[in-house]
């Protein structure tokens, strides 16, 4: 991870974790193994207010686009479980994959899907929600700030 851990907005961490809390689906035992994984680099997650959030990272309503090592690319967005829309590229937050990307940054590296029909992902861009300019693209030089 670009940062050393996942990064959130304290409000989302505490809708992210409510969502984990009560979730009552679970789509497979990747899934379920997905959101363990979530849960548990939560407790050693970055919380920042909003305006302190690198520009770079992945937050609830951010587009984002990932690439697989053939070179194919998928933009979605990220929402809250009621939000969901597949047709429209709207996945939630706590899906496998929303769960494997939230809090991460462009250029992170994710593994997605099934043992043994495994895809690795990069994020080669994020564009934040309600903030003007505040997109970052692997392109883009950016500084990998220290965050305390």
């Amino acid at each position: 991870m670009k940062y050393g851990s996942l990064v959130f907005e304290q409000s989302e961490f505490l809708m992210i974790q409510n969502h984990l809390e009560n979730n009552d689906i679970i789509e497979d035992y990747a899934h379920k193994n997905t959101l363990e994984i979530l849960t548990q680099n939560m407790n050693f997650a970055l919380c920042l207010s909003a305006e302190d959030i690198p520009f770079d990272i992945i937050t609830l309503n951010s587009s984002l686009k990932v690439r697989d090592e053939s070179g194919i690319c998928q933009t979605f967005q990220m929402v809250s479980p009621n939000e969901v829309d597949v047709k429209n590229n709207k996945i939630s937050v706590i899906s496998s994959l929303g769960a494997s990307v939230i809090g991460r940054a462009v250029e992170d590296k994710i593994s997605y899907g099934l043992p043994g029909d495994l895809i690795s992902l990069k994020i080669t861009k994020v564009n934040q929600p309600n903030t003007a300019n505040k997109s970052t693209t692997e392109e883009q030089k950016t500084k990998k700030e220290k965050i305390y």
